[in-house]
């Protein structure tokens, strides 16, 4: 089953704010249209980029998904057509493992940058990028998870100490 979270409040301070208003006010990825591949995620507060300017922007959720996904991240097509802006890794690609990650809980981060020459505004609650999962295949061999204590516990889906 996949889901998308809100980190913990506690992380949401760490990461972003102590303002337990904002916390509970913004919204998690949702998809526009029955036939949208992708989950829009929200600026969960304004975002001013100058050009050239790269800033690191949290989303304050975390996904959980089946072990053989991920979550590609891209930044939203009117956002790079309109204003030039672009994601500094172009695509970003989640692992199921990395679901309350030790340290961050999993909060995923999305890096911007504007390659434009004029300011680009994104308003708090407004979509700038999507999340689409997608199935993967391996080759059939065996990893072992490496996680510092952590592993995967293949029958339960889940992450363990």
């Amino acid at each position: 089953m996949r889901s998308f979270e809100k980190i913990s409040f506690d992380q949401f301070k760490k990461d972003i704010s102590a303002n337990s208003e904002l916390y509970e006010e913004y919204k998690l990825p949702e998809r526009k249209t029955r036939a949208s591949a992708g989950y829009d995620f929200f600026a969960i507060k304004e975002i001013i980029l100058l050009p050239g300017e790269i800033k690191k922007i949290p989303t304050g959720v975390k996904a959980r998904f089946p072990e053989d996904e991920f979550l590609m991240l891209v930044v939203r097509s009117s956002m790079g057509f309109k204003h030039n802006v672009r994601m500094c890794n172009q695509v970003g690609i989640i692992d199921s493992d990395f679901y309350n990650s030790p340290g961050n809980e999993g909060h995923m981060w999305v890096a911007l940058q504007n390659q434009g020459d004029m300011i680009v505004k994104i308003r708090k609650g407004e979509a700038f990028c999507q999340g689409i999962f997608q199935k993967y295949y391996t080759c059939g061999e065996e990893v072992e998870t490496k996680r510092e204590g952590w592993s995967w516990d293949g029958a339960t889906q889940k992450i363990k100490k």
